[in-house]
């Protein structure tokens, strides 16, 4: 039983008592196949304990004492350090061999305690974040771009705001995205050419309205802008950034902290946008009818790095009304003032 032929019939001294109330006498002890002999000095067996039952009493210290279960009331006493091996090798194969039918219970436990603290880790963080942009009110939006707008004002100046320049680019957001096109915020200096912000605001750089010849090149940045925003929602950026306890926040309370606001002001002004695919912005040029080659030369002057766009112009040989008159153009250039 125990598959130790090393230690079969192994013998040694050691102090045995019967009862509480007996008086230790000098025995011998003898490794047995499956049990533990324990004679007389005269080789009469007093004893005999089943191995799988030996209980040691002082795990660790010397002499070990050992009894031959939990409730019993005999003690032995082992001096020999090849006795105390052998036995204590024996009784751990013997525990191996043991069945544990907690011990199932017990890895099923930690796996399911493993998978919780994954889903917490890995998953509750976005699902919340989804949740609390989703469930955020259209008017809770606005309140929030509002600010974050009021932030980069903060930074890159006042919104240019001459009256019939900003009449001209709500025309021009109309031609380009039709109904519910966005509010179009054109500020003085901005790291960027392009961003947006919750409550359907888009943010430009004034550059794009002064420094090109006519309209299809801001249009071309804005729909570019448009697949950014369609590929992430603004809030859910916000509580990206933001982090977890502000999203809880933002759940519980409806409010986010100034300092979160500010700070996405400051990185959308100073962060480079996402990279968008080519076949994305393609597709959505072509439903809003408007030409890439202006947007994909004001990319780059040469065409070598975006010759894509180029190629795949969905508006070549095809016939479009302009996007905006001249006479607007131009209001939409002064919208900043001289």
């Amino acid at each position: 039983m125990t598959a130790l032929n090393d230690y079969q019939r192994l013998e040694t001294t050691g102090l045995w008592r019967e009862t509480p109330d007996s008086q230790r006498r000098e025995v011998v002890v003898s490794l047995g196949d499956a049990t533990l002999v324990i004679s007389s000095m005269t080789e009469t067996a007093l004893s005999h304990w089943s191995l799988p039952a030996v209980k040691r009493l002082n795990p660790g210290k010397r002499p070990a004492l050992y009894a031959p279960d939990a409730e019993a009331d005999e003690l032995l006493e082992i001096s020999e350090p090849d006795m105390i091996a052998a036995i204590e090798r024996v009784r751990t194969v013997i525990e191996r061999r043991r069945p544990h039918p907690g011990r199932l219970r017990l890895w099923i436990g930690a796996g399911l305690s493993l998978l919780t603290i994954l889903i917490c880790v890995l998953w509750l963080p976005g699902a919340l974040k989804r949740q609390a942009a989703v469930v955020l009110p259209v008017a809770a939006r606005a309140v929030f771009g509002e600010q974050i707008l009021a932030g980069m004002a903060d930074l890159a100046g006042r919104p240019c705001a001459e009256e019939t320049g900003v009449e001209a680019m709500r025309n021009l957001a109309t031609a380009v995205f039709g109904p519910g096109a966005p509010q179009i915020i054109v500020l003085p200096t901005t790291a960027q050419a392009t961003t947006h912000v919750p409550g359907n605001i888009m943010v430009v750089n004034r550059s794009l309205v002064e420094d090109h010849e006519g309209p299809e090149v801001l249009a071309g940045y804005l729909l570019a802008e448009d697949v950014r925003r369609l590929a992430q929602d603004p809030v859910a950026r916000l509580l990206d950034e933001a982090g977890l306890l502000a999203t809880f926040r933002l759940l519980t309370t409806g409010e986010i902290q100034e300092r979160h606001l500010r700070a996405q002001a400051a990185n959308l002004l100073t962060n480079p946008p996402s990279e968008v695919s080519t076949s994305d912005l393609i597709a959505r040029f072509e439903r809003a009818g408007v030409s890439t080659e202006p947007y994909a030369f004001a990319l780059d002057f040469s065409g070598e790095t975006v010759l894509d766009l180029i190629e795949g112009d969905p508006m070549r040989g095809r016939l479009r009304a302009p996007i905006m008159s001249d006479q607007n153009w131009i209001a939409l250039q002064e919208i900043c003032g001289a």
